[in-house]
């Protein structure tokens, strides 16, 4: 191939994505109780949420050296792409710039181009960003045309979602800015979204999960534009029919040029919880 999209492993990839030969994946990892958990293909879901339950500990995330960065990036592809977790709420994007520095000290920039993408987003957001990518070069896109369209496009995505508690992503200090919450007995459960930044940001909040989602699909309703060109990305923590019922309410209010749903990997499993909804468009 002329060139690859690596993903940093927040952003999950579809059975496609897997099997198109141009997406590589960059591994973070999760630590519970002590043990390093590497995001890769030996990620067990069910049984990482199982050892989150059972510990007294929240777990915590570390994302890929420079150094593994720049191995990924060798290789005979003269366009390299990267789309990394938020900026704001990782040291992935860092890494990865890093990394692109490395390797022009060694290469020489004649080698390859490289470019690193902020997703000011996660999860499903990287996803679509990716899929973008792809799409820019198979429509014969050159490389500054790819990366100016996805620039583009990361302007106009925005990510939302609702998860059955905040403790992880309170407790890694990624709600910063953000009341906390202690609603807990009142079973409110807040709508969240993301910020132009890439931060996160609170959009409301109902009492129980049904209504939340409710809401979340109300709210994307109204912010949604131009959506017949855009693709619908939902990932969900272990609970399908959840997702599959969001799907539904959207698309029942709006038009999109598609749809997917995914499960989440190991890092958006570590920050969504179990049953937790992540919706992009």
């Amino acid at each position: 191939m002329e060139y690859k999209i690596i993903v940093d492993s927040c952003g999950e990839l579809t059975h496609k994505m897997k099997t198109a030969g141009v997406y590589k994946s960059a591994s973070l990892s999760m630590q519970v109780d002590g043990d390093i958990i590497v995001d890769d293909a030996s990620f067990d879901q069910k049984e990482f949420l199982r050892r989150v339950a059972a510990s007294p500990e929240c777990p915590k995330s570390s994302c890929p050296s420079p150094e593994e960065y720049l191995s990924l990036y060798e290789g005979s592809e003269k366009r390299v792409y990267i789309v990394t977790l938020s900026s704001e709420l990782s040291g992935s994007y860092n890494s990865a710039q890093l990394g692109r520095k490395l390797f022009f000290e060694e290469h020489g920039k004649e080698e390859k181009q490289i470019y690193v993408f902020n997703s000011r987003s996660a999860s499903v957001g990287e996803t679509l960003i990716a899929m973008k990518i792809q799409e820019c070069e198979e429509s014969g896109l050159d490389f500054d045309q790819t990366v100016e369209l996805t620039e583009r496009y990361i302007e106009g995505q925005h990510t939302y979602f609702v998860l059955e508690n905040l403790d992880t992503l309170r407790k890694n200090g990624r709600l910063t800015g953000i009341k906390s919450f202690v609603a807990s007995a009142l079973n409110i459960k807040p709508v969240m979204g993301s910020t132009p930044e890439g931060t996160i940001c609170q959009l409301g909040q109902a009492r129980g999960m049904k209504k939340a989602l409710v809401k979340m699909v109300e709210q994307i309703s109204r912010d949604s534009r131009d959506t017949v060109n855009k693709v619908l990305g939902i990932a969900h923590c272990n609970c399908p029919e959840r997702a599959r019922e969001v799907e539904r309410m959207l698309l029942d209010r709006l038009k999109v040029k598609g749809s997917f749903i995914v499960d989440t990997a190991g890092i958006s499993t570590m920050y969504a919880n179990d049953g937790g909804i992540i919706v992009v468009l």
